[in-house]
């Protein structure tokens, strides 16, 4: 078991209708709010009346028109900007992980005075942040509960997972209502980036019983939930469940004490979206079973064995690499099965650029150091697998 240094200062408020309490956890940062948010589906399901509602006492300026896989620029750029020329107090970020991810990096670069993309690169360290407040209606990525987000630069083809401690939400609300109309693409899509999430954390060198069961357990209320949501999507219970599930996604608490796997399939698939800017989960189900086929050998076998037999529930007395084919077929059926486009191809993405990807994978996500190692070749290998 691995030493660790964990804390989660973010506060969850979850359940339906606790929206309400908006007014009284934004008293505690100040007056002048730069509410963020996406392409209009809160003004449509109402969430955007509700809160100038709830914070009419309050100065509002917005930022909307974040995009997917969120960019520099213009979308960071110009929150930055609203957030220095008006001197804002507090961001409230309200949409689905996008607006979120947008919102950290523009927290950190609103208290920073060079280039925020210096942030974004680590070339340069944050010192403060503008408090975060958010109340998410996607269940998916988990930055609700977590300091990173992902931000695309499009000029350059990166897109670049940003972590800093300061990006901590401050107060995350949580109501799986706001859930109910997320389109069955996008429920599938969440369910896979989520899953992913896992299986980054899972397929490592060092783990635990007590991981490894959180771990699977996770895995298997997605599966469940993601189909009884794609069923009925106002089926409470299992939108709340599946909420919460992603929640503990990305800040760490499934693998506390477990090594660290280098979340290769995270560093294939942010070429792929920033490059083609498809649905992220989406590219996640594409890679992921063809990353497991890849790296099955004598040393990962028994770490597919145990995901076979407790997420799926193939029969151990089986020969070990049967055992593992099965769950990886498995892996691929789910995904299929919940109407995901599992070909490069399907998403719009040929053969024309699988080596320039492979290259800029190779140069910047350091999955050489990854549990199962990729180099440049591998990762040709993968793409092309894909297609």
């Amino acid at each position: 078991m691995q030493n660790f240094d964990y804390q989660t200062p973010t506060r969850l408020i979850f359940g339906e209708g606790v929206v309400a309490q908006l007014p009284e956890v934004m008293s505690q940062f100040g007056k002048k709010i730069l509410l963020t948010y996406g392409g209009g589906s809160i003004k449509k399901i109402g969430l955007y009346d509700k809160v100038k509602e709830l914070l009419a006492d309050y100065e509002i300026f917005e930022l909307s028109g974040i995009q997917p896989n969120p960019k520099y620029d213009p979308s960071v750029l110009e929150g930055v900007r609203i957030c220095k020329e008006n001197d804002i107090d507090v961001i409230l970020a309200v949409g689905g992980g996008s607006v979120l991810d947008c919102s950290k990096a523009i927290a950190t670069g609103a208290k920073y005075d060079g280039d925020p993309w210096d942030l974004i690169t680590y070339k340069a360290a944050a010192t403060d942040a503008v408090p975060i407040v958010d109340i998410i209606t996607l269940a998916a990525t988990g930055s609700e509960y977590d300091p990173g987000g992902v931000i695309s630069r499009t000029e350059t083809n990166d897109k670049i997972g940003y972590v800093d401690p300061h990006n901590y939400p401050r107060v995350s609300f949580l109501d799986p209502t706001y859930t109910f109309t997320v389109s069955k693409k996008q429920t599938a899509a969440g369910c896979a980036d989520a899953m992913n999430h896992i299986i980054e954390q899972y397929f490592c060198a060092d783990s635990t019983l007590l991981n490894d069961g959180f771990m699977e357990a996770g895995l298997k209320s997605l599966m469940i939930n993601a189909v009884k949501c794609l069923e009925n999507p106002e089926d409470y219970t299992a939108r709340a469940e599946m909420m919460l599930t992603c929640t503990y996604g990305c800040n760490g608490i499934y693998a506390l004490g477990s090594s660290y796997s280098g979340w290769p399939c995270h560093g294939i698939e942010h070429a792929l979206s920033a490059y083609y800017d498809i649905t992220h989960g989406e590219g996640l189900a594409i890679i992921t079973p063809r990353w497991m086929k890849h790296i099955l050998s004598d040393k990962t076998v028994d770490r597919f064995v145990k995901y076979g037999v407790n997420v799926f529930g193939i029969d151990e007395n089986q020969d070990k690499f049967d055992i593992a084919n099965q769950a990886i077929k498995a892996t691929y059926r789910f995904f299929e099965s919940i109407n995901i486009p599992m070909h490069l191809r399907d998403v719009g993405i040929d053969d024309s650029r699988i080596g320039e990807m492979a290259h800029h994978i190779a140069v910047n996500e350091g999955l050489e150091e990854a549990w199962a190692p990729l180099l440049e070749s591998d990762l040709v290998e993968i793409l092309t697998a894909s297609l």
